[in-house]
């Protein structure tokens, strides 16, 4: 029999108990809860980049390191690790898989899910493309008194970075702490520099390297380059990122007219920033924190690698605003379900939430209903699929059916939302909550005698 809710319970916002998994703001080179480097001040004569010495994993051990002393920083359960090619191919066709375990078992153990980019190299000497391809091809060094380096434009580079590519797909596109792919191109860091110098057929093998290595991992790629969004959004739901927020020329100028360009991308895939040097130069600049935060949320923003330096203390209300509507929240409403039900009858429960967020959750995530009573547990796993939550108001009607053997009594109505590979999702609201679940009604279940 199929029992109908005759009881509704009404819930308000509250703010979550934790941060929600794969949103929010990341760990640069670092794992949750670790060091953060010092705060460093630019200096405008120094053409170079300040931060040259963290920009790869693993950080050097002379890195200063004592951010969590002067700024706040939030948690994170997202891991942003970039790597060099070097790091991963220490010779010709041998590959470093253990280096790459090694850094998802750190964020496994952290409850954290991982974005990674495999870069062919940085700016530095040190940091360059691997000692073997310079035996194969030209590599250029970085111009005098230039902040960027270019990569070798030989087309034996792209078809070698790409064998690369292929080889960490092969390995680890299965494994679930990983969340997305960072697509990476040619010139420091993988960011695109002198792309003009490429062949489009050169380009577009790049991608399709990572479209067929990746078929279970989310894939990335930056903004600016709109015509290979589009190309890749023919294969895949690609998510775009971009670098230089707090920059008012960036903010104001660049971005408006290329994310017009992909603005509804947002709905099948994560939109990320990056920020332009760190907060902490942002306030010595003068940069307006609130219009870089309204900005973010109208361009529906999941996640913010604010490249683990400290975030000034005076900031820390401001910025929990901006976690508070960073990806996806979800406030639950109301909760209707019947007070009383036979087994083996079908419960019919609904559920009225509002995502306050300003974007969707982009993992199917399992929903699950437990019947919690003083002797007896019941769980279900729903058919439910969050990814469809949208901002704003959303009704979620489920059906589960009990067991012709349930035991009588009283049972706990409790949700959840949870995956193996990170932690429970946070519900906004003030529904009681333990150990990941919240009560929001309470139903008796009798004998069909």
């Amino acid at each position: 029999m199929l029992r109908k809710p005759d009881k509704k319970n009404y819930f308000k916002y509250a703010a979550e108990i934790g941060q929600n998994p794969y949103c929010g703001i990341m760990s640069f080179q670092h794992f949750r809860g670790g060091e953060l480097y010092s705060d460093i001040v630019v200096k405008p004569e120094n053409n170079m980049c300040e931060t040259e010495n963290v920009e790869c994993y693993p950080i050097p051990e002379y890195v200063e390191q004592n951010g969590r002393q002067q700024g706040y920083y939030p948690d994170s359960t997202i891991a942003y690790i970039r790597i060099l090619w070097k790091e991963f191919e220490p010779e010709q066709g041998v590959y470093n898989y253990g280096f790459i375990e090694d850094i998802i078992a750190k964020a496994r153990a952290k409850h954290q899910s991982l974005i990674f980019r495999l870069m062919p190299h940085s700016t530095r000497a040190c940091d360059d493309v691997p000692e073997w391809l310079k035996s194969l091809i030209p590599c250029p060094e970085r111009p005098e008194g230039k902040r960027v380096k270019a990569s070798p434009t030989d087309p034996l580079f792209i078809k070698l970075f790409c064998k690369a590519v292929r080889k960490i797909g092969e390995k680890f596109d299965k494994d679930p702490v990983f969340d997305a792919i960072d697509i990476s191109m040619p010139g420091a860091w993988g960011e695109g520099y002198n792309l003009r110098f490429y062949s489009q057929e050169d380009i577009e093998s790049i991608f399709d390297a990572y479209v067929e290595a990746f078929k279970h991992t989310q894939l990335i790629s930056q903004y600016q380059h709109t015509d290979i969004l589009n190309y890749l959004r023919q294969r895949t739901n690609i998510g775009w990122r971009a670098d230089g927020l707090g920059d008012p020329h960036h903010t104001e100028d660049l971005y408006p007219p290329k994310i017009a360009l992909i603005a509804d991308y947002w709905k099948t895939a994560p939109v990320s920033f990056e920020a332009y040097w760190w907060m902490c130069e942002w306030k010595r600049q003068g940069w307006d924190l609130d219009n870089i935060i309204e900005k973010t949320l109208q361009w529906h923003i999941s996640s913010f690698n604010p490249k683990s330096l400290p975030i000034p203390y005076e900031w820390e209300e401001k910025v929990k605003y901006w976690l508070s509507k960073m990806g996806y929240h979800y406030s639950i409403s109301s909760f209707s379900y019947p007070e009383k039900a036979l087994a083996a009858d079908t419960l019919e429960l609904v559920l009225d939430i509002e995502n306050v967020g300003v974007a969707p959750c982009y993992h199917k995530i399992p929903l699950y209903i437990t019947l919690n009573g003083n002797a007896e547990t019941y769980v279900f796993e729903t058919k439910t699929d969050i990814r469809q939550w949208m901002p704003g108001s959303i009704r979620e009607t489920i059906q589960i059916k009990l067991p012709e053997n349930i035991q009588a009594g009283g049972y706990d109505i409790e949700i959840s939302i949870r995956d193996d590979a990170v932690e429970n999702v946070h519900f906004a609201t003030d529904a009681p909550c333990k150990d990941g679940r919240y009560r929001l009604g309470a139903i008796n279940i009798e004998n069909n005698s």
